[in-house]
């Protein structure tokens, strides 16, 4: 009886251990526009690498694979340790950097919106992975979800992390809207927001209708903002005055962590 004690008590702290890791994600941004970390390239485009949950995803693939792969490896990122590839839509600077990727490793599962292309599904397909169409919201591994496709003219997926301090929600470019997104997944997860970051798709947005989306961002309670990629100059400065210390300066090689976000 007293061994069946210790292991069923190593068995909850093992459980417990699991559980903490893959709710402790490391989000590092190797491709955009906006730069941040010395020795890295910006270009046109996003993508990020998600570790610390149960699998290492990357979301989005930028616009050029060769700058792509060449900031993974300065950011001591192996493309062969890759479990999970996450394409928000089909814009070139989103999926320019597959193709490299995949000859790397081939074996990483690829999901995307069920409206890609079927020659950019049969492409990926040749060099033999796995491919999974995305329409509805799924879990793609513990704690890490997809919204689904959202949208009606250029249909986009966005990223959803659950943290013990909240959600943390990954866009590609927003064009469904990002307040739609954020509407999006809180039906879906019945979960405070932690972090918004990627491209909100706001650039051109006037003053009045920029306060209004801030405004909305508040109400909904989200606690910090990353802005980035197609954002616009004018929707990140609003963004950095009105959220202050919890303005998120992301670029190419920027790392956040949970102790970014306290």
């Amino acid at each position: 009886m007293k061994k069946l004690f210790i292991w069923l008590f190593l068995f909850i702290c093992l459980e417990m251990s699991v559980s903490g890791e893959t709710r402790n994600p490391i989000i590092t941004v190797i491709y955009d526009n906006n730069p941040y970390k010395e020795g890295l390239e910006a270009g046109w485009g996003f993508s990020c690498v998600i570790k610390g949950v149960e699998k290492t995803i990357l979301f989005d693939t930028g616009g050029d694979g060769q700058r792509l792969l060449a900031n993974m490896k300065k950011s001591g990122i192996d493309p062969k340790q890759i479990d999970v590839i996450v394409l928000s839509h089909i814009h070139g600077d989103h999926v320019g950097g597959l193709q490299s990727v995949l000859r790397k490793n081939p074996k990483a599962i690829v999901y995307l919106p069920i409206s890609f292309p079927n020659s950019f599904k049969d492409e990926v397909k040749g060099y033999e992975a796995k491919v999974i169409e995305v329409q509805r919201p799924l879990k793609i591994c513990e704690n890490v979800h997809s919204t689904g496709e959202l949208g009606t003219g250029i249909k986009e997926q966005s990223l959803i992390v659950r943290t013990d301090k909240g959600l943390i929600v990954i866009t590609g470019c927003a064009h469904p809207g990002v307040i739609e997104i954020l509407n999006k997944v809180r039906d879906l997860m019945k979960d405070d927001f932690l972090l918004l970051m990627g491209g909100y798709h706001l650039g051109g947005k006037g003053i009045g209708e920029l306060e209004k989306i801030v405004s909305s961002f508040k109400k909904l309670g989200v606690c910090y903002v990353g802005p980035c990629h197609c954002t616009g100059d004018g929707a990140k400065e609003l963004f950095k005055k009105e959220y202050q210390t919890n303005f998120i300066n992301i670029g190419v090689g920027k790392v956040i962590t949970m102790e970014d976000l306290k």
